[in-house]
């Protein structure tokens, strides 16, 4: 079983869902975006921090905050492409 291990999160994020553009929710399949992933992206490419500075916001190792990072540009990289939906988990 996976360690859970409470990381900072200090983004407050207003919306829930990203969806394309004329269509309605029930046809779309979605991408989840967790907490921490959405909160990596916030730092890096909203904040423009490098990763060793952010991975210390987040209080978690530098190699961590990447696998977020690149979890996260996964997922939205995806949605884009396929036009799916993004989804934040609270």
């Amino acid at each position: 079983m996976p360690r859970r291990i409470r990381r900072r999160i200090r983004g407050r994020f207003h919306h829930n869902c990203f969806k394309p553009c004329g269509m309605r929710k029930t046809e779309v399949d979605f991408e989840t975006l967790t907490p921490d992933e959405i909160e990596a992206i916030r730092l890096a490419d909203f904040e423009a921090l490098y990763q060793e500075d952010a991975a210390n916001e987040m209080e978690v190792s530098r190699p961590t905050f990447g696998r977020i990072l690149n979890s996260a540009r996964k997922k939205i990289a995806k949605a884009l492409i396929l036009g799916k939906a993004i989804e934040i988990q609270n």
